[in-house]
């Protein structure tokens, strides 16, 4: 079990929370483009100040490089932050010093102060102790509602909570409950299906998981790979030479272990990846020379489709092909369908995959997209996240702990 905001009283306290606003800007205007991340983290910060909580929240937004730079200032995400709230927020001028430290502590109850980007200091990035124990003087209680970031070892998401008790904010507790569904004790039949353009980034994955599933459906370009392992000629495609060893001894663990590894029996290929191409649909035994698979074919789909409809826990990492090209997003769009129908526990994760459902429309009828692409496949990998460790530690000996 993993401590949460559920587990404690905020009335009179205050709670330092990290939180993703790591939100797109305009280049040219500096406005923000999308403020999903930031309605995300709404709930859990409204939780805390109708408790009466003393609100101080803490980002890192952009590429600063351990110095202050106005292009990567808060600012835009503070005045967005009040429209959400519906009350003042101060904006601090940094995010520690003398100035930053007096108005956290002149907070009063249902009030909220927000932090200037924590990465305008090497500090963060290299988890220094020294910066660490000065984030953590400004609160009592430590929330995390950031899991796009709980994959890094940096002084906001882990070092932090040498020095306060860690809780998870509700993102968090989401993100953890329906990861843990898909990797531990998942109601079965267990389907996961993986697609993307490299075996590389997701051999962990697939190793890790390929011991959880019942059913691995392989797609994308990643596909290319293995139909290649397999002696199949796949022309122009996507292949990782290298992989070509791990591609078969994944093949070979499945077939050992009994558990059902389903390839494309059939692609759409193309001379190049380009919108209004001239396609064809082939066996995977009959890919011409000279074109690319650039998508799996209708039967693939067929195929993966009936898996998916058996399931009774999914787990979908990866495009089926290019799909941000059309005609190429007319597999990745059928398994979005298929997801959005189904009455199982459904588990998005990953960036690619998570911008594919997006695009479909189907994102509110899976029961979970993650917020997190590289946390979300190190979890999956089975790897112990840094900023996930923190919820599980003894809190006794630390300021505002039991």
């Amino acid at each position: 079990m993993f401590r949460t905001i559920r587990d404690i009283q905020f009335k009179g306290k205050r709670a330092l929370v990290r939180v993703d606003f790591n939100v797109p800007l305009d280049k040219a205007t500096g406005a923000i483009t999308d403020d999903t991340r930031i309605r995300g983290a709404v709930p859990t910060l409204k939780h805390i100040l109708d408790q009466g909580g003393r609100l101080i929240i803490m980002s890192h937004l952009g590429k600063a490089k351990g110095t202050p730079d106005p292009k990567f200032s808060l600012k835009p995400v503070h005045q967005r932050l009040q429209e959400l709230l519906g009350r003042n927020v101060t904006f601090a001028p940094d995010c520690i010093g003398d100035e930053v430290a007096k108005l956290a502590k002149g907070l009063k109850d249902g009030e909220v102060l927000l932090l200037e980007n924590l990465r305008f200091h090497a500090g963060e990035e290299k988890n220094d102790p020294t910066f660490a124990k000065a984030l953590a003087s400004l609160g009592d209680i430590y929330v995390s509602d950031a899991f796009g970031t709980a994959h890094r070892a940096h002084a906001s998401t882990a070092g932090i909570a040498d020095t306060l008790p860690a809780y998870a904010g509700f993102l968090m507790e989401k993100e953890i409950t329906y990861l843990n569904k898909v990797t531990q004790n998942p109601e079965r039949p267990m389907v996961a299906i993986m697609g993307g353009a490299k075996v590389s980034d997701k051999i962990l994955v697939i190793e890790n998981l390929l011991g959880k599933v019942d059913s691995l459906l392989i797609g994308g370009g990643m596909a290319f790979t293995f139909l290649k392992a397999m002696g199949h000629q796949i022309g122009k495609s996507l292949c990782e030479a290298d992989r070509l060893d791990v591609a078969k001894k994944i093949l070979e663990q499945a077939k050992a272990t009994g558990k059902n590894l389903v390839l494309p029996v059939d692609v759409v290929t193309a001379p190049e990846i380009k919108a209004g191409v001239a396609t064809k649909t082939v066996d995977i035994t009959a890919i011409p020379a000279d074109e690319l698979g650039l998508d799996v074919g209708p039967k693939t789909v067929a195929k993966f489709t009936a898996e998916l409809q058996k399931a009774k826990t999914v787990l979908w990492n990866g495009p089926m092909g290019v799909f941000e090209t059309k005609p190429f997003d007319a597999a990745t769009r059928k398994i979005a369908e298929c997801l959005a129908g189904l009455k199982a526990v459904t588990v998005v994760g990953g960036g690619d995959s998570v911008a594919a459902i997006e695009q479909m429309g189907a994102a509110d009828k899976v029961s979970h997209v993650s917020t997190g692409g590289g946390a979300c496949l190190e979890f999956l990998e089975g790897k112990t996240l840094p900023g996930i460790e923190i919820f599980s530690r003894d809190i006794k000996n630390m300021v505002g702990g039991a």
